[in-house]
Formats: C-alpha cells, sequence, structure tokens
C-alpha cells in the first residue's frame, strides 16, 4: 500500500460520512434548514422543504460516488458546497464560532482533492 493511499480512503470515508449525516437531516427536511432556505431564497415553506430534499439526495449521491470513484469536479464542489453550508451558519444569526467548528466540512474534501492530485486537462476533473 503506497503512503497516499491510506489518507486518501480515511479522507474518503470522513467526506461520504459528512454528506450521508447531512443529506439524511436534509432529506428528513431538517425544519431549521427549511428556514434558512425560505430567509436566503424567499421562497414558501414547501418550496424550500424539497429544494432541500434535493440537496440531500445529491449529498447523498456524491458521497456514495466519493466512496466508490472520487471525482475531482465533484470533490471539488463538496469543498465548495461544504465551506458554503459553514458559512451560511453565521449569515443567518448563528455566532461565527458554529462557522469555525465546520472547517472540516469543505477542509477534508479538499485535502482529499490535493491528494487527488492537480490535473493537467479538462478531461481529468472528471475522473
Amino acid at each position: 500500500m503506497r503512503n497516499e493511499t491510506l489518507p486518501k480512503w480515511i479522507l474518503r470515508i470522513a467526506v461520504a460520512g459528512e454528506f450521508v449525516g447531512h443529506g439524511a437531516f436534509a432529506v428528513q427536511g431538517k425544519k431549521q434548514w427549511v428556514g434558512w432556505i425560505q430567509q436566503f431564497t424567499g421562497a414558501d415553506a414547501a418550496l424550500a422543504t424539497q429544494l432541500l430534499w434535493l440537496v440531500g439526495v445529491a449529498d447523498i449521491a456524491f458521497a456514495i460516488l466519493v466512496l466508490l470513484r472520487p471525482v475531482r469536479l465533484v470533490v471539488l464542489w463538496m469543498a465548495v458546497w461544504g465551506f458554503w453550508t459553514a458559512l451560511v451558519r453565521p449569515l443567518v444569526g448563528e455566532p461565527v464560532w458554529d462557522f469555525v467548528e465546520r472547517w472540516a466540512n469543505w477542509g477534508a474534501p479538499l485535502a482529499l482533492l490535493l491528494l487527488l492530485g492537480r490535473p493537467r486537462n479538462w478531461k481529468e476533473w472528471l475522473t
């Protein structure tokens, strides 16, 4: 086993766990998150719940994908999405420490992306 294989698997499992967990809450329609979507978009509760459900399904799908085959573009999305969802907390009035506490939500996918290696062309973003 190469030196980087174990850290890649640890990060793949950690990232998948985070996205399965958040995806499950989203699919269940976590009330607080529905409210945040309403606050940001002006959507009514029904639409916000549907949007949250779609996000949850995507989160779970990406979690499964990162376990099966970590695609760089998907892992980049996970880092960006993890950063955004952490940043949402202070934007909706939660303490800034709720953002700090969630740095691993974007840091783990970013670390995995770095271990996967820099793509030399656009095609490698899809591998």
